[in-house]
């Protein structure tokens, strides 16, 4: 994939050919690209379970060669100067799009194997079980969208009456595919889009654990950050604000309604998330003291702990209870 990710943006500098309003080029350098981030986060935590690490290698096997094959098939049909997703022009463009479909269910089921592998196995560190988890769960999530987009709209269906329609499935809702678009992510700027809740769902496989990975770079600095509670606890508010973020642009997207053109009721209910997010921030941050030596100081880590006179570690006796 990164091989690839190279590839294409090297087709997209040099053609200039577009397909569907798009740069030939702009797909399969969008998929290598997320593939390559993908597969980077799903080696990292299948390198986290202490069990079950065959069934975890052959999970991830399957994911390789699906997320493959389908790579190849959406390169050749930039490479043919064909669109490769909801192509139903030729009896050869459907078989190579019903083909694609196939390997992305096989894809899905086994990134669920992986998924169910996480949340039966047990990690040492709280925060980063929960940071797996809920990023796995949610790249789950955001992939069952791609189904959705590969769905008739009732356009489709009507023209189906008549004949074989060329296209099959659409990403824009309210508009057609190929109108104004965003820079850079090509996303529809005058109706819904289902790639927005795709794209963010897909990615929270690589945003939670990297936000856990900022706690951790940040807690020398901050002492709160040091105990692993107060993590924990930060983990669970930024995944359930991220959740909330998937749930509000895939609703926005179904009402037809452009990322960057949200209505009153859309920009409400950004906000009470924002609000939510906060509170929980705070009360995260507000919970737990962190520890104090007995010279008197604030500890910069949650390894350095209290003794009561008795010989014992106030740490350890809380991390006990």
């Amino acid at each position: 994939m990164a091989v690839l990710t190279v590839m294409t943006a090297v087709g997209l500098a040099v053609d200039d050919r577009l397909v569907a309003g798009s740069p030939v080029w702009f797909k399969p350098f969008k998929f290598s690209a997320s593939f390559l981030a993908y597969a980077l986060s799903l080696a990292w935590m299948l390198s986290l379970l202490p069990r079950f690490r065959r069934a975890g290698w052959w999970a991830g096997t399957v994911v390789a060669v699906a997320g493959a094959v389908e790579m190849v098939l959406i390169t050749g049909q930039a490479m043919r100067g064909r669109r490769s997703h909801f192509n139903n022009e030729t009896p050869f463009d459907k078989a190579l799009f019903d083909t694609m479909a196939v390997t992305v269910v096989v894809l899905w089921a086994a990134a669920l194997v992986i998924a169910v592998l996480l949340f039966r196995t047990g990690l040492a560190d709280r925060a980063s079980a929960w940071a797996v988890r809920f990023g796995s769960v949610l790249s789950l999530a955001g992939a069952l969208i791609g189904f959705r987009m590969a769905r008739p709209t009732p356009e489709q269906r009507a023209e189906a009456e008549t004949g074989d329609p060329a296209v099959v499935g659409a990403h824009g809702v309210g508009v057609p595919d190929g109108g104004p678009s965003m820079p850079l992510t090509g996303w529809e700027m005058t109706g819904g889009d289902l790639r927005v809740p795709h794209f963010v769902g897909l990615h929270a496989l690589q945003v939670l654990p990297f936000f856990l990975l900022a706690l951790v770079v940040l807690a020398p600095r901050f002492a709160r950050l040091g105990d692993e509670r107060v993590r924990l606890r930060l983990v669970l508010v930024a995944s359930g604000a991220y959740t909330g973020v998937f749930a509000l642009v895939t609703w926005q997207a179904l009402r037809g309604q452009a990322l960057v053109s949200p209505d009153g009721v859309t920009l409400a209910a950004a906000a009470v998330l924002l609000l939510t997010a906060a509170a929980g921030t705070w009360a995260a941050l507000r919970g737990t003291t962190p520890p104090v030596d007995p010279t008197g100081e604030t500890s910069r880590t949650s390894g350095t702990s209290r003794t009561d006179g008795t010989g014992g570690s106030d740490t350890h006796k809380e991390l006990a209870a």
